[in-house]
């Protein structure tokens, strides 16, 4: 289950004292726009409004201070609770000393069993931004983007490989032809309404670019696209530039508001389920008292304590299911990771038996020709032709013809969109699925083939033009298959001779990339009983899912 919640957490250079004189000023600003009173806030709770209290506690001492107020708001009994926190925390000597600034927003249902609605950026945020004159790592962190200027892209590089960032760092370019200033206002910070103390947000000028791409060769950002890197950047290792996905134009332009909303995702699961810094994950569980009145009879202060302790369990009874649900989901992506593992195991193990298997039938080879006497031929090094890659799938569509018992009946269009958004390797994984695919067919029409093309990958007969089985799958889960969204998006193209709809359910497919919001699949359909093809009736982003 993808975070509904918003939390940041930045540093500033800000003194303890000074940033908490700065944060409750904003707080008090923020409070008083949403009409509510902010006057007499002290420790323990305060009811700002007739639906709405805030709780406030410090402590100062060896090991730090910390200041924290938590904001609860409850409109009506069927809406849920809205509770909204600020920490600000003097620094530990193990993180430099920095102070840290943390907001938190989340939803509690009404009733139990009810979804929490997700939380949009508050607005306070903007102007802690600027107030706090926040950093993360090496970067600051601005209320809007920031344009990495030709002077500025050495500074930018240095950012990127920072060890000590916590935010992703997310960057558009600028298309050709266009002004900065104009494409930056009316599409970029659109885009980035989400990401606003979530990331670092940045501008590439087209005098930028060039150098900017240069310098991470591997992880470049082109053509009004906009890239997202993840901390941990290593520019120098080519496989590191899929954890860095890349949105293209057209997906902007096509549905803005929707492309702000997949580009946030990201960040926001990353803020949630990063561990926090160790001056934060130090602070005690907030354990809320009522403030007593001075008035009123021992009977009368009884039953106000009485009705404030009931409310308090109320909403530990709340925050307790919601920590439930947090864990399990945490559970459910373990479980997925661990899946993800067994299958890199799984098609690591193959390799490695490929590998063993043909370096046996080498050294057979070879003690063969030493006993026939052709020393010099066993020894020879090998002259083995290379496969000649498609360098876009561009081209791969155009190279399809050279593929006899391959049938494309996809969208060309979606296919080719694959171009603006790829990383390194799966233009090769796609060409290795349909090389294959093209055996197994010509195997199949030879009746060399038997079984499925998943028993064919597993088999000694794929030697040829071997593929990897744990990048196969035969079948979608029982889900999918059963809901009729998702089925019909597998209801794909094929001539009317082998279906007479002109579609059938293709849930056989490669995986031809993964660790990415694109995770490209390439759907296909065996025939070759019949008409000796396999059809590929998809090439493109994955389709939707339950997870998705």
């Amino acid at each position: 289950m993808e975070p509904r919640g918003y939390r940041m957490v930045v540093s500033t250079e800000l003194s303890y004292v000074k940033a908490c004189g700065i944060a409750e000023r904003q707080l008090i600003d923020w409070i008083r726009g949403k009409g509510y009173d902010p006057s007499g806030l002290d420790v323990g709770r305060t009811e700002i409004a007739p639906h709405a209290t805030l709780d406030r506690d410090s402590e100062g001492g060896r090991k730090g201070a910390y200041s924290r107020w938590r904001m609860r708001e409850t409109p009506s009994t069927t809406s849920g609770t809205w509770q909204s926190t600020l920490i600000v925390r003097s620094g530990l000597e193990e993180d430099g000393g920095r102070t840290w600034v943390q907001v938190d927003i989340e939803h509690q249902p009404a009733r139990e069993g009810m979804a929490p609605r997700r939380a949009n950026t508050p607005h306070i945020v903007r102007s802690l931004l600027d107030a706090l004159e926040a950093r993360d790592g090496l970067a600051d962190v601005a209320s809007a983007p920031v344009f990495i200027e030709a002077e500025d892209v050495d500074d930018a590089i240095e950012e990127l490989c920072d060890t000590n960032r916590r935010l992703p760092v997310v960057v558009a370019t600028v298309p050709y032809g266009k002004n900065p200033d104009d494409w930056s206002r009316s599409v970029v910070e659109p885009l980035f309404r989400c990401l606003h103390g979530l990331a670092v947000l940045y501008v590439l000028t087209p005098e930028a670019q060039t150098r900017f791409n240069g310098a991470l060769e591997y992880h470049p950002v082109f053509g009004g696209g906009v890239r997202t890197y993840l901390p941990g950047l290593d520019p120098a290792w080519k496989p590191d530039a899929q954890r860095h996905p890349v949105m293209s134009r057209r997906t902007i332009e096509a549905d803005p508001r929707r492309a702000a909303s997949i580009l946030a995702a990201l960040p926001q699961r990353l803020s949630s389920r990063q561990p926090l810094p160790a001056a934060l994950l130090s602070i005690p569980r907030q354990r809320t008292r009522p403030r007593t009145t001075a008035d009123g009879t021992d009977l009368t202060q009884l039953r106000s304590d009485s009705a404030a302790l009931t409310a308090l369990l109320d909403e530990a009874e709340r925050a307790e299911a919601m920590r439930v649900d947090e864990i399990n989901d945490l559970y459910a992506e373990l479980a997925k990771a661990d899946q993800a593992s067994n299958e890199l195991r799984g098609e690591n193990e193959e390799l490695y038996d490929k590998v063993q298997e043909s370096q046996r039938l080498i050294r057979f080879l070879r003690e063969q020709l030493q006993e026939a006497g052709q020393f010099a031929l066993a020894h020879a090094p090998a002259d083995v032709e290379d496969i000649a890659y498609p360098e876009t799938f561009s081209e791969l569509l155009d190279r399809l013809n050279e593929l006899t018992g391959i049938s494309f009946t996809g969208n060309h269009k979606v296919t080719r969109s694959l171009d603006s958004q790829s990383v390194d390797n799966w233009l090769y994984v796609a060409w290795d699925g349909l090389l294959a695919l093209n055996h197994f067919a010509q195997s199949s029409v030879d009746g060399a083939a038997s079984g499925d093309f998943l028993s064919w990958c597993k088999s000694d007969a794929s030697s040829a033009f071997p593929f990897p089985a744990a990048k196969v799958a035969m079948r979608e889960s029982d889900t999918v298959a059963r809901k009729a969204k998702l089925r019909t998006e597998r209801m794909l193209p094929v001539p009317e001779a082998v279906s007479p709809d002109g579609r059938v359910f293709m849930q056989a497919h490669l995986k031809i990339g993964g660790g990415n919001t694109i995770a490209p699949r390439l759907h296909f359909y065996d025939d070759c009983p019949r008409s000796g093809k396999v059809y590929v009736g998809y090439l493109g982003p994955h389709l939707r899912n339950t997870l998705t």
